[in-house]
């Protein structure tokens, strides 16, 4: 990379986040990434040493010195608490996560004159394709946060570009999403209980969404993008969650112990994924879910 440029990643431990980083690492980015002082960082173990750590002590202050001495051209905001369904207990943590810790960081971004913001969202925030109607509490601390963005937006010049994900699914997804479920069902041959099976889920394999990422900074980076604009990051081909099983049997080549039926649908079950976001330009899905299975059906 000519001149190499800066970049500060949060949440990069995780799934999605752990993939990114890797990815930055590989094409020549000053990779720096917040943590928390527990966080697990095993899903970065191939880029540990070419990555800077900062671990974060909880105060704005804290962020403000890692901003300034980084001095990073983008940050990418990937760290939040994912509940589909919460318990009174998870309040704290979840607004701690998912709207202290993003306003804390936003501040310490315009207190160190850093203005490239990439922040993930979620279609979720759009129950029945409604322009905000959201699924859960998850859903709405997301929206809570775009609110305190346009504030930002509105009195600093900070650049902020919101993608919104769907379901993702790849290689080390040790999150309890359905590619992962199917893949313990073929490992353990134990009946598998679930719903009739209906509800269309659009899918996007983790290249792909780590390729949304990399289109993204070149945005910010090429002075393209909007001062506040959000994209999704979509398949733009749902299927049922029948047709996805009937395409893992396929390429696995043997039909899953699947009981349709015996579990209730979710509360506010999306049945229909928002179908109504604008697509990030320059950028297109180019795994098919077949493709993507095949690339992880056998990792275990």
């Amino acid at each position: 990379m000519k001149n190499k440029k800066t970049i500060i990643v949060t949440g990069a431990t995780g799934f999605i986040g752990s993939h990114l980083t890797n990815q930055l690492v590989s094409a020549g980015w000053n990779t720096h990434i917040i943590i928390r002082p527990n966080s697990n960082t095993s899903l970065l173990k191939d880029v540990l040493t070419k990555v800077t750590i900062h671990v974060h002590d909880g105060t704005t202050e804290n962020l403000i010195e890692i901003m300034s001495k980084t001095k990073p051209d983008v940050v990418i905001h990937l760290a939040s608490l994912f509940l589909a369904n919460h318990s009174p207990h998870d309040i704290d943590p979840m607004i701690k996560s998912n709207i202290l810790y993003s306003t804390q960081l936003v501040e310490a971004m315009v207190k160190s004159n850093i203005y490239h913001l990439i922040n993930t969202g979620t279609s979720w925030q759009h129950f029945n394709n409604q322009p905000y109607n959201p699924v859960c509490l998850y859903a709405a601390t997301k929206e809570a946060f775009n609110a305190i963005l346009t504030y930002y937006t509105e009195v600093t010049s900070l650049n902020v570009t919101t993608l919104k994900l769907f379901d993702t699914y790849g290689p080390n997804d040790s999150r309890s999403k359905l590619i992962s479920l199917l893949q313990k069902t073929v490992k353990e041959e134990k009946q598998l209980a679930m719903s009739n099976g209906e509800q269309l889920i659009d899918l996007v394999y983790i290249d792909d969404v780590v390729n949304a990422y990399m289109v993204t900074i070149d945005r910010h980076l090429d002075g393209i993008c909007a001062k506040k604009e959000e994209f999704a990051i979509s398949s733009n081909n749902p299927m049922s969650l029948r047709e996805i099983v009937k395409i893992y049997e396929k390429v696995i080549g043997k039909s899953l112990p699947i009981e349709w039926g015996k579990r209730p649908y979710r509360i506010r079950e999306v049945m229909v994924p928002w179908n109504q976001g604008i697509i990030l330009p320059n950028w297109y899905p180019k795994f098919d879910l077949e493709t993507g299975i095949k690339k992880i059906a056998f990792e275990h």
